[in-house]
């Protein structure tokens, strides 16, 4: 494998910009999560933010910090105002010396942007982070990097991030990882499940984007749910655009309980999809969040429910069977699920044509892989307890020097030497 010296010294030079320093979202993560020294933390970045002169990494960091106590919006004013100081952030893992990674991101919540640092826990990568207004720096703007990473995620309440970004990256001069904005953008609900909706070997609920309007008459018995799609029938499962984890997501039996949906959400528009039992056996409901690199399966979780809509954090992972199913999975995910899904996984591959993206799935009873949700910024950790959680750091670190070997499978090779 190429080393990044090599790499940077067989490529054309970019001037260097001097970015601000950032703890990082993986360090301020687990300072949340755990809690460990959180008030010093806390305390440090106040303090740095009190000694006069703009600290726009203070900022940045500060407005991470609040976003993961749940103060979405003043975490994002803070972002706000950072970002308005400098749009060029650095963290620095383990020793540095490693890989020179440059991520182009997004402002946003922290379900914009792929979770790169997260990523490249326990490495030495130096990650650099340019956040994108409306168009992609120079390559003269931006600080020297052995190679690029196209961070920013499909986001379905309007967003213009991708849709801007008038880049040609074939001709940027260091490799760009997930360089194809059209194909992210091509990542929405409705859109996944077009792409797959003739598929043998992946079954992905039918979904439409619908107004509210629209709802509203079938509502009312003035339209049928098939005017929409031919597959969309009750029950159906209804969520308003722009919502994660759960926000806003039930499950509707008919008309009248859409009905009372639409009196209690006031959006405007919301995706609408077809829902699919996929209950075991037992009755329990298993949803896996499988990322790939290069195309390379890796299990991020396996999350264990009574009740159909699974997110790990609600699910019933404190019980000690679920977590010994968990850590099972994990541990024969590459002989097991992966290779009994192996032609649905290549075809995923193939279809989205990106080098890193993640997918929330499950199994059906007959065996065929259901995939919910195809994104680039699904969130992807290790912050989980050791105490609970002992068999998840293996398959973490796993994962994670995956990613940065996939990473350097792009650096271009040296010349050999004459």
């Amino acid at each position: 494998m190429p080393s990044s010296s090599a790499a940077a010294s067989s490529a054309p030079q970019i001037s260097a910009t001097r970015p601000e320093p950032s703890l990082g979202l993986a360090y301020l993560g687990r300072t949340v999560f755990e809690g460990v020294q959180l008030e010093e933390v806390w305390s440090e970045i106040v303090t740095r933010l009190g000694n006069g002169a703009p600290d726009a990494g203070a900022m940045l960091d500060l407005s991470t910090l609040l976003q993961m106590r749940g103060e979405r919006e003043k975490g994002l004013e803070l972002q706000a105002a950072a970002l308005s100081v400098c749009r060029c952030y650095r963290t620095v893992h383990g020793a540095g010396g490693g890989l020179r990674v440059l991520a182009f991101m997004a402002a946003g919540d922290l379900m914009t942007n792929t979770p790169i640092d997260f990523l490249l826990e326990g490495s030495d990568v130096e990650l650099t982070i340019w956040y994108v207004d409306h168009a992609v720096p120079a390559p003269s703007e931006v600080p020297d990097h052995d190679i690029a990473f196209l961070a920013i995620g499909q986001t379905d309440d309007g967003s213009a991030a991708l849709g801007a970004l008038a880049c040609n990256f074939n001709a940027w001069p260091r490799p760009v990882v997930n360089g194809r904005p059209k194909l992210i953008a091509a990542l929405s609900r409705d859109g996944v499940a077009d792409a797959f909706a003739d598929s043998p070997l992946i079954i992905a609920p039918a979904t439409r984007r619908v107004s509210r309007e629209a709802l509203q008459k079938i509502a009312a018995a003035e339209s049928e749910l098939s005017a929409l799609h031919s597959d969309l029938r009750f029950p159906i499962i209804a969520r308003p655009i722009g919502s994660h984890a759960g926000n806003g997501l039930e499950k509707l039996a008919g008309p009248a309980e859409l009905a009372t949906y639409l009196e209690i959400h006031a959006e405007q528009e919301f995706f609408v999809s077809a829902f699919f039992d996929y209950s075991g056996d037992d009755g329990l409901f298993r949803k896996l969040r499988v990322v790939f690199v290069n195309g390379h399966p890796y299990i991020a979780h396996m999350a264990i429910s009574q009740r159909w809509m699974v997110h790990y954090l609600n699910a019933d992972m404190g019980e000690v069977a679920n977590r010994l199913e968990e850590a099972s999975m994990m541990a024969s995910f590459e002989q097991g699920f992966a290779l009994r899904h192996r032609e649905a996984f290549e075809a995923l591959y193939r279809s989205l044509g990106l080098d890193y993206f993640g997918i929330d799935c499950a199994e059906t009873l007959d065996g065929r892989l259901i995939v919910f949700e195809a994104d680039v910024a699904m969130i992807v950790h290790a912050m989980d307890s050791e105490v609970l959680h002992p068999y998840k750091k293996p398959a973490m670190a796993k994962l994670f020097e995956g990613f940065i070997a996939g990473l350097r499978t792009h650096l271009p090779v040296p010349p050999a030497a004459a």
